[in-house]
């Protein structure tokens, strides 16, 4: 089982960085078409792309859906804190919460597979673009969730879910101020210690 786990962060450690590249392209190409959307429109001299707008559009839907799926890897997109920290309610809620990310993506890979064959039979108007290009971001979405939501839940159940977090989220500001307040000061440690 720790041989599984291993290989599923390797995995999805390079699947991060891959979507994180994704993203900033998505995000480039988003800010390009806006941009000339409203110079066009301001300057007469440049054609009116009306493609623009919907590739713009498809831009964001893959950013939001890719997104997603990188805020349930750091527990970033979906926070539940409605117990005190460290109680067994507590623990429970952080349980339920992976559990229903693993299964939004399951979801999301059965419904999604056949919306986005769905979008074979379907063209953008302006591009031409066949809209499983766009359709499809939610069965890539889910297989993502499910893969980084495994690894939470494998993580979790081999060292604990505080473990599980401290490895995987992304750090809490309010934990970190916590954990500083916590630590002793130099100059009340012991003269013969070194740390």
């Amino acid at each position: 089982m720790p041989t599984l786990l291993t290989g599923l962060a390797r995995l999805n450690r390079a699947l991060e960085r891959l979507l994180g590249v994704v993203l900033l392209l998505l995000l480039a190409a988003f800010i390009v078409f806006i941009v000339y959307q409203i110079v066009s429109r301001n300057l007469p001299m440049l054609p009116r792309l009306y493609w623009t707008e919907e590739f713009s559009r498809f831009a964001f839907q893959w950013l939001i859906m890719l997104g997603t799926a990188i805020g349930v890897y750091h527990a970033d997109h979906f926070v539940l804190e409605a117990f005190p920290r460290g109680t067994r309610a507590d623990l429970v809620t952080r349980l339920i919460r992976d559990i229903a990310c693993f299964a939004v993506g399951v979801i999301f890979i059965y419904y999604g597979k056949d919306f986005a064959i769905s979008g074979l039979r379907r063209s953008a108007t302006a591009s031409g673009l066949p809209m499983i290009y766009v359709y499809s971001a939610f069965t890539v979405c889910g297989i993502f969730i499910v893969l980084f939501s495994l690894e939470r839940l494998l993580h979790a159940a081999l060292h604990g879910i505080n473990s599980m977090e401290a490895a995987l989220n992304t750090p809490n500001e309010l934990d970190e101020l916590e954990s500083a307040d916590d630590a002793p000061l130099a100059s009340e440690q012991p003269r013969g210690r070194r740390s």
